[in-house]
């Protein structure tokens, strides 16, 4: 995968933590510097931990599946897409709760909005990625992504949360397709 392609990957995946960080930006009447902080971290550090166990999950079954590696990495990713999309036109409301920031809720939304990144991480074991630099990229660009989202979600409200998901999920299935358009024509 190519440099472009984990940026877009990157991007692609930060998507559900950012219409989230959308949700906490619009439920806080003034952010500190705390609430960047624990955003970008959680959402950043989950999102790039998750292919990172992803991977290793999937190297550890490639032998068996290494003929099929692009039909999973499709599949994978178009699953993911449309999960996003089908997300993004259900219409939620974001929780306003007053300890909306603490450990147990921020650990789970991490762990739900990184699912994806998990999924995605078992395709990078089939295909030519350089994890250290996928890892790094999905970590960073969440970790900003959320930042702009809990800034834009304070000023703006939820309107921009469902059209980041569909963003978000259209990526995911366009390389999916280009993932397997190369395995198909051009390996």
């Amino acid at each position: 995968m190519d440099f472009y392609s984990l940026i877009f990957l990157s991007c692609a995946l930060g998507m559900d933590a950012f219409a989230v960080s959308l949700c906490k930006g619009f439920s806080v009447k003034k952010l500190h510097l705390k609430h960047y902080l624990i955003v970008g971290i959680y959402f950043g550090g989950f999102q790039a931990l998750m292919p990172t166990i992803g991977y290793f999950i999937g190297i550890t079954f490639a032998s068996f599946i290494a003929s099929i590696d692009h039909w999973i990495a499709f599949i994978l990713l178009s699953l993911i897409g449309l999960k996003m999309i089908k997300e993004s036109l259900e219409n939620e409301n974001c929780d306003s709760n007053a300890n909306q920031f603490g450990f147990k809720t921020m650990l789970a939304l991490a762990i739900a909005t990184s699912i994806d990144a998990l999924a995605v991480g078992v395709s990078f074991a089939f295909l030519n990625v350089n994890l250290l630099l996928a890892i790094f990229l999905i970590g960073i660009i969440t970790f900003i992504l959320c930042i702009i989202a809990l800034k834009t979600g304070n000023k703006f409200g939820i309107y921009l949360k469902n059209k980041a998901e569909l963003l978000g999920g259209l990526v995911l299935i366009i390389l999916g397709v280009k993932i397997l358009i190369e395995h198909l024509f051009f390996d």
